[in-house]
């Protein structure tokens, strides 16, 4: 079965990123929707020399292998993620509507709750909601007790986010805050709560992550009255699209997003104030915990 020329050379891109600079990293679900070709049809032979797996070409790795996400693989991947049939239906709805790539992928959400719960966090922040698919999965695994702070500046895809709160009977765990997120940041530190929050998720403007980075980081400081009250103040903050579709790694690529997200990682891996760890899921996020 014939590909387009255009999904031809989208995969031939993808192949030198992979193979011919040797990344480890992209799981991108994103290949999978390639020139919206349906998921049955994806068997296209020019898929087929992507590789399973590559090796750094660093010798001090000792030839390490590492796995590339193809379609192939991430269809299995997907087979073994635990979605709730209100993710799913919320998925669906999303995947129809503009700016779908948008939406963080059913497998890092499911992290993003998982870590939610070994955490045991209890006050969660997101930036960037869109229609609320990351949200809602941290929602659903907060306690009854349990508050998000959901930030978002785009109403009409709020206005579906907000419905599927209500309809999963999560919508009393979630404060919307409707604006740009770093004014709604700036007004949670100014109302007296920092220290109090245990977990962040950032996938907004990445050109304003290290503001978001900074302002979270408040929100987690320790004070004398968390001291008092024995609050826990060591949060974890994970940031999305850190790999971004692996243009980080392309000296040749240098427009503003991409120099901005590359910054950034330079900015964390330098930043003594975190432990961090880099995870190629999704687009890439970096999951850091404050010391």
């Amino acid at each position: 079965m014939a590909c387009s020329t255009a999904v031809n050379h989208s995969v031939l891109g993808l192949q030198r990123q992979i193979v011919g600079k040797r990344l480890s990293l992209l799981s991108l679900p994103a290949v999978t929707n390639l020139g919206g070709i349906p998921r049955r049809r994806r068997s296209c032979h020019v898929y087929a020399h992507l590789q399973p797996s590559v090796v750094s070409d660093n010798p001090k790795y000792g030839n390490k292998q590492v796995i590339t996400i193809t379609p192939r693989l991430y269809d299995y991947i997907l087979t073994n993620v635990r979605e709730p049939e209100i993710l799913r239906q919320l998925r669906e709805e999303t995947a129809n509507m503009r700016g779908s790539q948008m939406q963080v992928s059913p497998e890092q959400a499911q992290l993003l709750a998982m870590l939610v719960q070994i955490l045991g966090a209890e006050r969660c922040i997101e930036v960037g909601v869109y229609t609320g698919y990351s949200s809602l999965a941290i929602a659903l695994v907060l306690p009854e007790s349990g508050y998000l702070v959901a930030c978002e500046r785009d109403s009409k895809s709020l206005e579906v986010a907000k419905r599927y709160y209500k309809q999963a009977g999560v919508a009393h765990k979630v404060d919307v805050k409707h604006g740009l997120a770093s004014d709604a940041l700036k007004s949670l530190i100014l109302n007296g709560e920092s220290g109090s929050y245990d977990f962040a998720f950032v996938d907004a403007d990445k050109r304003m992550n290290q503001e978001y980075f900074e302002l979270l980081l408040q929100l987690f400081v320790r004070n004398a009255l968390s001291l008092l009250l024995q609050v826990r103040t060591r949060g974890v903050i994970v940031i999305d699209n850190v790999l971004w579709h692996g243009k980080v790694a392309d000296p040749l690529v240098n427009d503003a997003r991409t120099v901005s997200i590359r910054n950034f990682n330079k900015n964390i891996m330098e930043d003594k104030r975190v432990s961090i760890s880099m995870v190629p899921i999704g687009d890439g996020i970096t999951i850091c915990r404050k010391r």
